[in-house]
């Protein structure tokens, strides 16, 4: 595995810290590693004590060769005058800032044309996220494989062939996890009805969604083909999927939050 010369990480909250920590378990040296983080939380004081990384030092030696930007996006206008002299016409920019484009990454830092932007999922804080990334025109190959082994710190990445498809990653990954956990709220709630206690169908609700995700993780078969080995020809599961994938079911209902996740995405990047 290849790691960048130096890499630089700026922000490191809850997706940049996990970030931190895969690099830091994948073997990224510690050495050519800094940290900048204006309220630094006391569990990354931690690490920089135990792993030997410099945390926001007082003159950061740039250029780096990646810069990792994990801030909040409406941060960005302030936090582009500390990255002054720590890039160069050679350096690669890897964004998670979601909503902002690469235009407005290379208006407020000039001179950077090596771009990738990158959207991460909630998972990512227990290593089993999945990052849609984009690279600008400008990134090499070389640069995109650095890019591919930082976000890989956190789970899996797949590339899309342009920026103007990361509101669908968005609307996919981004908010997926939220469409999961509501339905294990739903599943829970049909429980309730159906004249289980509360908490018992909560428990079978949030141990079925995390089982059944397990089992996808683990196999190799589609979706599709699990699915068909849960349902028996006339049983109950068949006569459950009678309703969901009916004409009014999940799959057009799924299309249609999607669609206004994508919407809402790029009106907000808009």
């Amino acid at each position: 595995m290849t790691f960048p010369s130096s890499t630089l990480l700026f922000g490191a909250g809850k997706m940049g810290g996990a970030m931190l920590e895969g690099w830091l378990a994948q073997g990224l040296p510690a050495a050519s590693l800094t940290v900048i983080d204006p309220m630094p939380s006391d569990g990354l004081k931690a690490l920089a004590a135990k792993h030997g990384f410099a945390l926001n030092p007082a003159a950061p030696k740039g250029p780096f060769s990646v810069i990792v930007l994990a801030i909040k996006p409406q941060m960005l206008e302030a936090a582009a005058p500390a990255l002054k002299g720590l890039y160069d016409g050679s350096t690669l920019l890897v964004s998670v800032l979601a909503g902002k484009t690469m235009a407005d990454l290379s208006g407020r830092l000039p001179g950077l044309a090596a771009i990738v932007r990158a959207m991460p999922n909630l998972p990512a804080s227990v290593g089993r996220g999945v990052t849609g990334a984009a690279a600008s025109a400008a990134a090499s190959k070389a640069q995109r494989q650095l890019a591919d082994t930082l976000l890989k710190g956190i789970g899996r990445v797949e590339w899309v062939d342009g920026e103007n498809l990361i509101d669908a990653v968005t609307a996919v990954s981004g908010s997926g996890p939220a469409y999961v956990f509501h339905l294990v709220e739903c599943l829970a709630e049909a429980g309730v009805a159906e004249g289980l206690p509360r908490p018992v169908a909560e428990r079978l609700a949030r141990a079925t969604i995390e089982g059944a995700g397990e089992l996808l993780y683990r196999s190799d078969l589609s979706p599709e083909t699990l699915r068909q080995n849960v349902t028996s020809p006339g049983g109950t599961t068949a006569a459950a999927l009678t309703v969901l994938m009916g004409e009014n079911g999940l799959k057009p209902l799924m299309v249609k939050a999607v669609a206004a996740a994508r919407r809402r995405a790029e009106e907000l990047s808009g």
